[in-house]
């Protein structure tokens, strides 16, 4: 299954909307999804999303979608 994980790249900082990115990883489930962002990153997870159906098929029109590999 393919996740949205968004993200803030530092832990240190105050989280800012604006600085929010994104991320695609496919993964089982969402905790393996955030598991592997965690120990592969330093970055600060906000929240982490289920893409499936016609918003999967949105998100893959968009051209910031990559699947990350760790």
């Amino acid at each position: 299954m393919i996740y949205k994980v968004y993200y803030q790249e530092s832990k240190i900082r105050n989280p800012k909307r604006e600085e929010t990115q994104v991320l695609y990883i496919d993964a089982k489930d969402d905790v393996e999804a955030r598991q592997r962002v965690e120990e592969n990153t330093p970055y600060n997870i906000e929240f982490v999303q289920l893409l499936e159906g016609n918003h999967l098929e949105y998100e893959k029109e968009n051209v910031q979608f990559t699947l990350v590999e760790f």
